[in-house]
């Protein structure tokens, strides 16, 4: 049995069984975690005693009989925009070093009680700002399968320790794709819930109205079991809905016969890669001979996504951000002339350049004199994007499209053009702003062996034909089943 490339849900039966304990396992993780962090850096911080300890712990439970989990003694792990007890949260970012969290997210606790083993945190674009995994301030990860490529983002380290079998599975955070980008350009399966499903309580904000915690994997089913585990209605988020989540993995079996697809124009539009829009087509032609039913459809306002999410998203981000001052947290200027100098040196020592500049045009949105012209007119043209899903949805089931225009890029390449490294997300920030489901699932390779990624879009709270959609059509290729050549 090789050990690492277990999914969750094998390796969740297996200790259940007593085929395998969760220690071997975690220590199966650690080393081969030792063995490519060199290359790939999809760490800032591992735990190793912790996880043994968490490890033996859960294997106790197992000898005792005691009930086990629904992950049981299966290591994962964790963005580090969300809060552990006990254990630094920083985002990435230099204002957050030494933060040490005194509380953990609701997602922590969730998977905690499901006997989940944490590994460590995960990297990712500072404060979730980015497309690359480039502005972390522990340096850059690196993409699995080409290692002078980036591994998307921002959460990218999430995506490529899963990819590169240092973890079943993680959890990232999406704004605007931050899940499924990063899945798509790492060949793993990346699922954004609806929402409202996911509590974000312990989710440091980005933007509030966008962000929504979800679950990177090798496998849909893997998804489906880390959503039932997280999701459902929590009292500390006001935004968490009160719906059931179970029987999402046993609903995945459904196949997909007589679903209906829609394929929106507007999604397969020029400047889109040759290569990724075959995959994606031969996707969907995979998906019709399954017997689904394809449709077009349209979505008209798309081409006003982009602009809307960076006034939308930079305007929370700057609200949020605000409370990281060098008063309360983190970081704090050393030896400050006075209050304002304090303020201005921990802000302007403790970010990054792409945390100040979407700041700055957050404040700019929000000012005096601009907010109906930018802020009001945003929020408008959002209610139009949403009613583009729920015409579409009058139509079809689900909507097909690419993850993402290219496959991953080199390192660099779009850092230093922001416009270039935003429409990154020009296929995904459609969905946070409508707050629909969607995932990621691989589809195929581009010629030069990079992963390409299939997304399937879906109603208000339908994971389940989400799921059961994906499913089948990973069921019916190998994508997902290839490693990287590490």
């Amino acid at each position: 049995m090789d050990l690492i490339e277990l999914t969750v849900c094998e390796a969740a039966a297996a200790i259940k069984k007593k085929e395998l304990s969760s220690r071997e396992l975690v220590a199966a993780c650690l080393e081969r975690t030792k063995r490519v962090e060199g290359s790939i850096h999809a760490f800032v911080e591992v735990y190793e005693e912790k996880a043994l300890a968490e490890a033996e712990a859960s294997d106790a439970r197992i000898a005792r009989g005691d009930h086990p989990g629904a992950l049981e003694g299966v290591p994962l792990g964790i963005k580090d925009n969300l809060c552990v007890e006990g254990r630094p949260t920083t985002c990435s970012s230099r204002i957050l070093k030494g933060f040490v969290s005194p509380y953990s997210a609701t997602v922590i606790e969730r998977l905690r009680a499901a006997g989940a083993v944490f590994l460590g945190r995960t990297n990712m674009d500072e404060f979730a700002m980015g497309s690359s995994t480039e502005t972390s301030c522990y340096g850059i990860t690196r993409n699995p399968w080409d290692t002078e490529r980036v591994p998307g983002g921002s959460s990218g380290g999430s995506a490529a320790a899963v990819a590169a079998r240092e973890v079943p599975a993680a959890l990232g955070s999406d704004t605007g794709g931050s899940i499924r980008q990063p899945a798509s350009l790492c060949g793993v399966a990346g699922l954004k819930p609806t929402y409202g499903c996911v509590s974000r309580y312990g989710l440091v904000a980005f933007a509030s109205s966008l962000d929504q915690i979800g679950p990177i994997a090798r496998s849909v089913c893997d998804s489906a079991l880390l959503l039932e585990v997280i999701g459902g209605h929590d009292p500390r988020d006001s935004t968490s809905v009160n719906r059931a989540l179970k029987g999402m993995v046993g609903g995945i079996e459904g196949g997909m016969s007589g679903i209906r697809v829609g394929i929106p124009k507007e999604y397969f539009v020029e400047g889109i890669d040759r290569e990724v829009k075959s995959a994606v087509e031969k996707a969907v032609a995979q998906m019709q001979a399954g017997g689904a039913e394809i449709v077009d459809v349209s979505l008209p306002h798309t081409e006003y996504a982009v602009a809307t999410y960076y006034i939308i998203a930079t305007a929370e981000a700057s609200s949020n951000l605000a409370r990281y001052d060098g008063v309360q947290y983190g970081y704090r200027a050393p030896k400050p002339a006075d209050l304002l100098d304090m303020y201005e040196r921990t802000r302007s020592e403790g970010f990054g350049d792409e945390v100040k500049r979407r700041i700055m045009l957050g404040t700019y949105v929000l000012s005096s004199g601009y907010y109906e012209a930018y802020y009001l007119k945003a929020q408008k043209v959002r209610t139009l994007l949403k009613s583009d899903f729920d015409k579409a949805f009058a139509a079809c089931d689900l909507l097909a499209t690419p993850v993402s225009p290219t496959a991953a890029f080199k390192v660099g390449e779009k850092l230093a053009d922001p416009l270039q490294m935003y429409l990154s997300d020009i296929f995904t920030i459609s969905i946070n702003l409508a707050g629909v489901p969607a995932i990621s699932i691989p589809c195929g390779f581009t010629s030069t062996g990079l992963p390409v990624g299939l997304q399937l879009i879906g109603r208000h709270f339908d994971e389940g034909t989400l799921l059961r959609v994906a499913h089948a059509y990973e069921s019916a290729t190998d994508w997902h089943r290839k490693r990287p050549p590490l």
